[in-house]
């Protein structure tokens, strides 16, 4: 809807059927000569007053006197003033023409993530790792034994040990609680960082799968086969998601190009 559509709405809303702008408006209508003609103030005349017929009766008691200017402010009726066809309406259009100001768009929370992590030590390695089905790892789950031919290849312990239980977000179905990315990034790390400072020092941690490396590295899919610096964690490494390395085979062949750079790190302090 342009301005003088808005213009017309407004003035339909308040029944104004003539109105006149005090400057000539953009994308306006031509005006009608017919309405640019003032007409005159009407003045109401006062109607002249009967002359009193005089009757002889009997004498009546004298009233009091009333003053001479006290009666004529009596007979002296207000005048009517009739508004000149330029003034309201101006107002009126000056209030139509300006913007309405609308509330402020309450910002909306995000949606709380869904995933399902396991941390487990391998060595000088941790390993943060998303559950594909968001259940515990199965002996002949084929995404489990594709992580011990990982572990297997980086020259760490095929057989790695749980640390603590898997972290389930969104961590209430129901509540006030505030679940959103930036709850499920800090529960993450304080997660990470509790459980590792009660087991020896790690070297490097592996954030296998997009939520592992969303949530504890801040990071996003360009970070795949990469290094990471993380405030409070340390060295990380970041690597695709056992499900999409089963779906895309040739993603291996990266991994395994990165890993030949990146396995030095742990190989050292062993």
């Amino acid at each position: 809807m342009n301005a003088e559509l808005r213009r017309r709405a407004y003035l339909n809303a308040m029944q104004v059927a003539s109105w006149l702008p005090r400057v000539e408006l953009p994308f306006a209508a031509p005006s009608r000569p017919e309405l640019l003609v003032q007409p005159e103030p009407v003045v109401e005349s006062r109607p002249t007053p009967a002359p009193t017929p005089q009757v002889s009766a009997s004498p009546v008691p004298a009233r009091a006197e009333v003053p001479a200017a006290v009666t004529e402010q009596v007979r002296e009726r207000p005048r009517i003033e009739v508004p000149k066809p330029g003034s309201s309406a101006a107002a009126r259009e000056a209030e139509a023409a300006s913007p309405v100001s609308e509330p402020a768009p309450r910002e909306r929370a995000q949606p709380a993530p869904r995933f399902s992590l396991q941390l487990l030590r391998a060595g000088a390695c941790a390993v943060l790792v998303e559950l594909p089905t968001g259940e515990p790892f199965q002996s002949r789950d084929p995404a489990y034994l594709l992580l011990k031919d990982l572990l297997r290849a980086a020259g760490l312990p095929d057989s790695p040990q749980l640390i603590g239980e898997p972290v389930r977000w969104p961590l209430l179905v129901r509540g006030s609680m505030d679940q959103g990315p930036e709850a499920a990034l800090e529960f993450v790390q304080s997660f990470i960082a509790a459980r590792l400072e009660e087991q020896e020092p790690c070297s490097c941690l592996w954030l296998v799968g997009m939520p592992a490396i969303r949530f504890a590295g801040e990071a996003d899919a360009h970070s795949y086969n990469r290094e990471l610096q993380i405030e409070g964690l340390g060295a990380a490494w970041a690597l695709p998601g056992l499900e999409l390395l089963m779906e895309e085979p040739a993603r291996k062949a990266e991994l395994w190009q990165a890993m030949r750079r990146v396995r030095q790190r742990w190989l050292t302090s062993v």
